[in-house]
């Protein structure tokens, strides 16, 4: 049975980054991990850290996420570039978006498309997400090119792309995320 860590080792810490929350565990000996949930960062790290070296260590994980979310970030031209790709592979080619390229005000869907201007649109929200979920995401959209609405034939289409369930499931999961409520925050004494 895994200890629960005290207050104090799960209390958030703010940072550049947002919130950044620690916690330590009895079980883990040497490694670290980070990773993001929601707007905030949870480091993982042994228990016996002293507080010198979760500071260290939060600063190197940090930087670590920072480091590989900034190479997952594709500009306008490589995302227009995926999408040819993604076309090829999937649709033989015969999606051929006219603009592809990354938006800021789409807050309630993930991308969407024009198929009579062959414009597409992701959002912003999408970026640093992994790669197989922004490659749904486009597929979605160009199959729009080719079938409007979301029919049998729409569906038909994106079949060939084996990680659709599986993107459809990570973008269920970040909806749902984003609908929890916040953690409470521990009191300090």
């Amino acid at each position: 049975m895994s200890q629960q860590p005290d207050a104090a080792a799960r209390a958030p810490r703010a940072s550049a980054a947002g919130a950044v929350e620690v916690r330590r565990s009895t079980r883990r000996r040497k490694s670290v991990s980070a990773y993001r949930e929601g707007g905030r960062t949870i480091v993982l790290i042994p228990a016996r850290m002293s507080e010198a070296e979760e500071r260290r260590w939060v600063g190197v994980m940090l930087d670590k996420l920072a480091a590989q979310e900034s190479k997952r970030v594709l500009g306008d031209a490589e995302l227009t570039e995926r999408a040819e790709r993604l076309s090829a592979q999937f649709f033989d080619g015969r999606a051929r978006p006219a603009s592809v390229r990354w938006v800021t005000n789409q807050n309630t869907r993930w991308g969407s498309c024009t198929p009579a201007e062959g414009s597409i649109r992701l959002s912003h929200r999408l970026q640093g997400m992994p790669e197989y979920v922004v490659d749904y995401v486009l597929l979605h959209e160009l199959a729009h090119l080719l079938v409007p609405g979301h029919g049998p034939d729409f569906w038909r289409l994106l079949e060939a792309y084996p990680r659709t369930e599986r993107a459809r499931g990570y973008l269920e999961g970040v909806v749902a995320a984003d609908q929890l409520p916040p953690p409470p925050v521990a009191d300090e004494e």
